[in-house]
């Protein structure tokens, strides 16, 4: 066989994209694949075998639909684009998710398009709520708290809280963040699956939890109403309260849903009972909540049977798979809590070590302060000693000087009292020599008048004798040759060597008069002189009195 017939002989497929909650998936299908063979394959895929609750929903002019699982793929109205999108969802929920929720993916998908619907206000929760469920969300997603870990900010990134709940309250994110971390650091040990559960159990109580809406109109004026289908029955709701239903069929108390085109009729299980109608915008509509009706009636009468062997087996494995995960996580709860009490341990010896070593730090600083503080005392000690060795030597100079200026002021005493006595003597001597002085003065005056009356006298003595050497010889110098005048002259030289002499003596007088007076300047000037030397020994022996008192 050639290739070419190999090849005509392949099925023609169309590629298809799965999206879920939290993933995406894309499959090559045959031609003639139905839903249910499609739904199989990504059922598969997940390893989802509670598959009753899902569907495949896609959206067709604005309008969300099913996947009907007994038709050809391709043979509905499905979008045509390539690949083709399909959202796989939980298309009915469960009355009690603890009792049928089985599986961990089952569990876990729940979980997530749940907490979507929450974020996104297709389901109303009260912010009290919303942050207790915020709360088991972080634990899910980040397991047990840890302040050393999970620091401030960490949940910056992750959308916890519908935008109602943060436009209601004018909180910063910070504060946000610490309210749920207050509720988080509570749920420590809870593992991730339980986390989930808990966060489910929670929701499931919320008014709008599982219920799909559609709006109706009870008669043809076109009342506008709501009608809600749920696992529990049909509700109808005003349009503007989607919270409490005015009237409500259960599914134990409904015979029989029908429609014929845009009608659609609710007969209860009372045949005496009214039969509701309503209208839709759409035959569409209409099919939609029937086939919703169908499933939803079909899960509630299923969970009033006994269970199926498949059913019964999965609930088995599920007792078996949680009670393996229980001991699992008791087992690792208890690793992590001998783990923990190690690290707590090891952080008290740890703790206790760098005490001691900071202790002993702290001893050898001390130890090393107390030998400087040693050295620096006995350096002080030596320096102490030699300023006590200095001083007495001090004081011993002191002493010494202290006797020495009582010497000096002795001596100084003395010598005042021998000075004062010396200036005494010498003011007595200066009077002396003072009145010695008026005496020679005196003398000297009487002196000097003697000698003048005397030189007066020579002076007349003189004249006289010229005159009377004229008178007597007056031709004695025109003729001195003659004889006779020698016997005249020889007296006359006898009258002049009387004169001679009495002129020697006169001069001699004088001589004397003036040695004395030079002797006795002289005698003055000597004793100006010791006076001024006197002067400069008392005043020299008065500043050595001044200091001698200022060192004492």
């Amino acid at each position: 066989m050639s290739i070419r017939g190999l090849k005509k002989k392949q099925p023609k497929t169309f590629k298809v994209k799965i999206i879920t909650v939290d993933a995406e998936m894309e499959f090559s299908c045959e031609m003639k694949w139905k839903g249910k063979d499609l739904f199989d394959l990504v059922c598969r895929a997940l390893g989802l075998r509670e598959t009753w609750f899902f569907g495949l929903q896609y959206t067709i002019k604005g309008m969300c639909t099913w996947l009907k699982m007994d038709k050809k793929v391709l043979d509905q109205e499905i979008p045509k684009e390539d690949p083709i999108s399909f959202q796989f969802l939980a298309k009915f929920y469960p009355e009690k998710v603890e009792e049928e929720l089985l599986q961990e993916i089952t569990q876990h998908l729940f979980f997530l398009q749940v907490k979507k619907q929450i974020l996104d206000e297709e389901i109303y929760c009260s912010p009290e709520a919303t942050v207790l469920l915020a709360s088991y969300a972080v634990q899910a997603k980040y397991g047990d708290y840890d302040p050393n870990f999970h620091e401030p900010g960490f949940l910056a990134h992750d959308e916890l809280l519908p935008k109602r709940v943060l436009r209601q309250y004018q909180l910063t994110a910070e504060m946000w963040e610490e309210k749920i971390t207050a509720w988080y650091a509570e749920h420590r040990g809870i593992a991730r699956d339980e986390a989930e559960m808990n966060y489910l159990k929670i929701a499931q109580d919320l008014e709008m939890y599982g219920v799909n809406y559609f709006p109706i109109a009870q008669n043809k004026n076109h009342t506008d109403l709501l009608l809600g289908v749920d696992a529990k029955g049909i509700h109808i709701y005003s349009i503007n309260n989607r919270f409490s239903p005015n009237k409500s069929f259960e599914w134990s108390a409904i015979r029989n849903i029908s429609y014929s085109e845009k009608e659609l009729t609710i007969k209860p299980l009372d045949k005496k009972a009214e039969v509701f109608k309503f209208f839709s915008s759409q035959l569409k509509v209409n099919k939609l909540i029937l086939q919703l009706c169908i499933g939803n009636h079909d899960l509630f009468m299923r969970r009033r049977k006994v269970d199926s062997i498949e059913i019964q087996q999965m609930k088995a494995q599920a007792r078996e798979e949680k009670a393996r995960k229980k001991m699992e996580n008791q087992r690792l709860a208890r690793e992590k809590q001998l783990r923990e009490e190690a690290e707590r341990a090891k952080d008290e010896l740890e703790r206790r070590l760098f005490q001691l070593e900071d202790e002993a730090r702290q001893a050898n600083e001390a130890l090393l302060r107390s030998q400087e503080a040693a050295e620096l005392l006995a350096e002080k000690a030596q320096i102490a000693e030699e300023e006590a060795k200095l001083l007495a030597q001090n004081a011993a100079e002191a002493e010494q000087e202290r006797q020495r200026l009582e010497i000096t002021a002795l001596k100084t005493k003395e010598e005042k009292r021998l000075m004062e006595q010396k200036m005494r003597e010498a003011e007595l001597i200066a009077v002396k020599l003072v009145k010695e002085s008026d005496r020679r003065a005196k003398e000297a005056e009487h002196l000097k008048q003697d000698l003048h009356e005397a030189r007066e006298a020579e002076r007349k003595a003189k004249q006289k004798l010229l005159d009377i050497t004229r008178l007597n010889y007056p031709h004695m110098v025109k003729y001195p040759q003659y004889s006779p005048a020698d016997t005249r002259d020889t007296n006359f030289d006898k009258g002049s060597i009387k004169l001679d002499l009495k002129d020697i003596d006169l001069k001699r007088l004088s001589f004397e008069i003036e040695r004395e007076r030079l002797d006795y300047l002289e005698k003055s000037r000597k004793f100006e002189d010791r006076l001024k030397e006197l002067k400069s020994e008392i005043h020299a022996l008065k500043l050595e009195e001044k200091q001698s008192g200022l060192h004492s």
